[in-house]
């Protein structure tokens, strides 16, 4: 598998890393200057959290009806109207006088534009790590072809049978350098994403002690503007992936073919449903300890970044494959001592541990490109990205009204049972599908058939 220095010398990959974090900061400064200067107007926690997170809600409209663009348009394009749209949006939302009506119909806006911007994102890095890797391995053949030059007089007839033999370890090879490629690279761009929003709203929290909300929306704008800057002058022109005009109707086929896979089915679901629980989980840290949600959510981050460095770069692939349930059910079972409302320190240690399980995304994303055709790749990272979002969304939401009801603690231990149930489920059909030899949520076939660009993860919260 490469590393992460190799990888940060990858033609157009640090331009697009550096685009996405700052779209990352943008987003969680802007995010909470949006959140406070909602709450200071009307008063109400449920404005004030929907202006945060209500465009997760959007990301699931915007998948049936948008993301077919992620491949069909040209991504360098794309990324940067996206990131300019996004630094309009938020500039509009800082202007006085803007009713809260207005402010959440931009926040929804931004979502299903952000819907799209997902796949884009995904479906470009998989491609520039499968271009690298490929130019890894023309280089090694134009070494191997100079040697065998020098001996080219004493070759005889079966040259011909060796050559073949050899093209074929060379596919093989090259479908595992991309795929531990793309795998080492979103893990790199989660690692970013969880230490970008542990420093934005440090810094956002910083920020709206010493300036107004509305100005601090206007420096989010600005960081938007500077990926939008990054992203077009960074990457290189590419063509799309797949022919044809976006349009719903490509949109709702692609989904439909994508979903008619049995595996592809499961894999998404193991994407969406135990991760977006737990994340119900998290979102009562506030509820939970008043003084010291920051604390947890620090926690989290931490064992987030430990849990991708650990499944991208230590694991080993015959490893890696074998570890999706249980780190699934690792990402909620410590969630379970909370019905014993435990002190700070023990539910600390609970949520870092618990947080390490995101490191399942990893490995599902790595099944779902192997499953999953070249001409699709962009729109089935969008679907699992928007679906995510989708599901934190909606499971946030749950584990609210369950709090209200009973309280912080029961309703995180009901959302971590859950969780653990769906992968346990899902666990269950894997076992049970034709050719299927290892009990992990989302299985591929028993003769997978890579994508040409893959011969190819919530981050754990976000589209890591």
């Amino acid at each position: 598998m490469p590393s992460y220095r190799s990888l940060l010398r990858t033609p157009e990959f640090t331009p697009l890393f550096l685009g996405a974090a700052a779209q990352n900061a943008a987003g969680t400064v802007g995010g909470l200057a949006l959140g406070t200067l909602v709450f200071r107007a009307t008063g109400s926690p449920l404005l004030s959290a929907v202006s945060m997170f209500g465009s997760s809600l959007a990301q699931m409209l915007g998948a049936t009806f948008l993301l077919s663009g992620a491949d069909r348009l040209p991504p360098r394009t794309t990324l940067t109207v996206i990131s300019l749209a996004f630094a309009a949006g938020t500039a509009a939302q800082a202007l006085p006088g803007l009713p809260v009506g207005g402010v959440l119909a931009v926040v929804l806006a931004l979502g299903l534009v952000a819907s799209l911007g997902g796949g884009v994102r995904w479906g470009l890095l998989n491609e520039i790590l499968a271009e690298d890797a490929e130019d890894a391995e023309d280089a090694e053949d134009a070494e191997d072809a100079e040697d065998a030059e020098d001996a080219e007089d004493a070759e005889d007839a079966g040259d011909a049978e060796d050559a073949e033999d050899a093209e074929k370890a060379k596919d093989a090879e090259d479908a595992k350098a991309t795929k531990g490629g793309y795998l080492t690279g979103r893990s790199l761009f989660n690692m970013m994403s969880g230490l970008t929003q542990i420093t934005g709203y440090a810094a956002g929290g910083v920020l709206l002690t010493a300036l107004p909300a509305r100005t601090c929306l206007l420096l989010a704008a600005g960081l938007y503007l500077t990926a939008a800057l990054v992203l077009r002058f960074g990457l290189s022109t590419r063509a799309p992936r797949a022919t044809g005009r976006p349009s719903a109707s490509a949109t709702w086929r692609a989904n439909a073919q994508l979903w008619s896979s049995r595996p592809r089915r499961l894999t998404f679901l193991g994407l969406w449903l135990p991760n977006g629980m737990v994340v119900g989980c998290e979102s009562l840290y506030v509820s939970y300890a008043p003084h010291a949600a920051g604390t947890l959510f620090a926690c989290g981050a931490f064992g987030m970044f430990a849990g991708d460095v650990t499944v991208g770069r230590l694991l080993r692939p015959a490893v890696r494959r074998r570890l999706a349930t249980p780190l699934l059910l690792l990402l909620a079972t410590p969630y379970l001592l909370f019905v014993t409302h435990p002190p700070l320190s023990v539910a600390a240690v609970c949520v870092t541990l618990a947080s390490a399980g995101f490191g399942a995304s990893l490995i599902q994303q790595e099944r779902l490109m192997e499953l999953t055709p070249g001409e699709l790749t962009g729109q089935a990272l969008g679907l699992h990205s928007s679906g995510m979002l989708t599901m934190q969304g909606v499971s946030a939401t749950l584990a609210g009204a369950v709090a209200q009801l009973t309280s912080p603690a029961a309703a995180m231990t009901v959302m971590a049972a859950g969780s653990a149930c769906v992968t346990l489920t899902l666990a269950t059909a894997a076992r049970r599908s034709p050719g299927r030899s290892s009990p992990e949520p989302g299985p591929e076939p028993a003769s997978p058939s890579p994508s040409p660009s893959a011969r190819e993860a919530a981050p754990g919260r976000s589209p890591s």
